[in-house]
């Protein structure tokens, strides 16, 4: 599903935030990746979503080899993805239906499917009857799980998820990785970036650790 083959990312003002990374991350499974704030987590999610392209090196997604796509494939890439991000990237005027429908939109989908997909996937969050409300009046793990139900509501099979417990307490953010879990047990991919060592301690899955842009550690847990 997602291998680095010797990737460097490499800025002009802040040189480079990775360093010769080389992983596989096979379909189906799921993974945390950690290290300290500038690690080069970020970066390594954005390489993959084609936010940003590798200075050298290769990563390839799904056989696919980003560095060479054209823009004009960009699209379909992020289609077959799923983002999930700490600040939740709400529109605050929209309802929680309309923020979750936005990629079905973007896809051309009729009324009647979107309405279908929207509320199957809040239904998995727990959301279904807060369709009709605004963000701003959800709370901070709400808001989070709409974030997530327009990641998934398109069905990609894979999901990136960038620090998505931050600013949640312990029992959120249990519940969040609780919902992960749930999505691959259906065969959904996730890499998962996060700083809570104590919460991925306790969970069975593989975890990569980066430290000052470079691949320190993989341990598999089964």
């Amino acid at each position: 599903m997602i291998r680095f083959e010797h990737v460097t990312k490499r800025y002009p003002e802040r040189g480079e935030a990775i360093s010769d990374v080389s992983f596989e991350l096979a379909a189906g499974e799921m993974a945390f990746l950690t290290g300290h704030s500038g690690a080069g987590k970020s970066t390594l999610l954005r390489l993959i979503g084609l936010l940003e392209r590798p200075s050298r090196g290769q990563v390839m997604v799904n056989g696919r080899n980003l560095g060479r796509l054209p823009k004009r494939k960009i699209p379909y890439h992020r289609r077959e993805l799923g983002m999930i991000f700490q600040d939740h990237r709400l529109l605050m005027d929209r309802t929680v239906f309309d923020n979750v429908a936005l990629p079905l939109v973007v896809l051309g989908l009729g009324h009647y499917e979107i309405g279908r997909r929207v509320r199957a996937a809040l239904d998995q969050v727990g959301l279904l009857d807060k369709e009709k409300a605004f963000p701003v009046t959800l709370s901070g793990g709400e808001q989070q799980r709409v974030g997530i139900a327009r990641a998934i509501v398109s069905r990609p099979p894979l999901v990136l998820a960038d620090e998505p417990t931050g600013n949640l307490d312990p029992d959120l953010s249990r519940e969040i990785m609780g919902l992960f879990e749930r999505f691959n047990q259906v065969g959904v991919t996730l890499l998962i970036a996060s700083h809570d060592l104590s919460l991925i301690a306790t969970l069975p899955y593989r975890t990569f650790t980066l430290s000052a842009g470079r691949l320190v550690s993989d341990s598999g847990r089964t």
